[in-house]
């Protein structure tokens, strides 16, 4: 008999919950922009001096 009363009572509380707010995404600051363009450029050098080393053997 415990059970089901404590069944009954635990139950509904997700019912009560708030519900979810999305969060707002922030735009990107020039800063940001700038250092993922250095970073996206270097990425792109690496992978081409990886490919020219490997192309070498």
């Amino acid at each position: 008999m415990t059970r089901i009363l404590a069944l009954a009572t635990i139950l509904p509380v997700p019912a009560l919950a708030e519900a979810f707010d999305r969060p707002v995404p922030q735009p990107q600051t020039d800063t940001a922009e700038f250092w993922f363009l250095i970073g996206s450029i270097a990425l792109v050098v690496a992978l081409a001096a990886v490919q020219w080393v490997v192309s070498r053997r």
